[in-house]
């Protein structure tokens, strides 16, 4: 996302009276699948399965491509909720609310992301329920 996209951001939730949160998504890499075929040799921590090989499927911290992998992902997942990305950002993403009076929108950078909405916590829960994570503790909210 560029400063300028933010700046925009920030303008239109303050002129449409609009909640800012931000949210970070926990261990967001592993959230994501990769194509890459990952070995590794299994430590003590896995106990019983300790010294063999093990594939991993999904993308971790310092693959090349687990950015990619993870912005696919977060793409797909913001396409499901009803967010388009803007023409001029495509870290901007933006939606008609329910009532269809106002937008909403997310600016993502990374595995960061600033909500402006009338009610944030409606698409926190909807991106928990899109998590695979088992703990459904990966946002972390701050409100702004």
């Amino acid at each position: 996302m560029s400063i300028c996209g933010l700046h925009i951001v920030l303008m239109l939730a303050k002129l449409n009276d609009l909640e800012l949160w931000g949210a970070d998504i926990g261990n967001a890499y592993l959230e994501a699948f990769t194509d890459e075929k990952l070995y590794i040799i299994a430590g003590p921590e896995f106990e019983e399965l300790e010294g063999h090989i093990l594939v991993f499927h999904k993308a971790l911290y310092g693959l090349k491509s687990s950015g990619l992998r993870w912005s696919e992902k977060l793409h797909d997942i913001m396409k499901d909720l009803g967010f388009l990305p803007s023409k001029a950002d495509p870290y901007i993403w933006y939606r008609e609310n329910k009532d269809g009076t106002k937008y909403e929108y997310v600016a993502i950078y990374v595995d960061d992301l600033l909500i402006a909405m009338e009610n944030p916590k409606e698409l926190i829960d909807q991106l928990k329920e899109c998590s695979s994570s088992k703990s459904k503790e990966m946002v972390h909210l701050n409100t702004i």
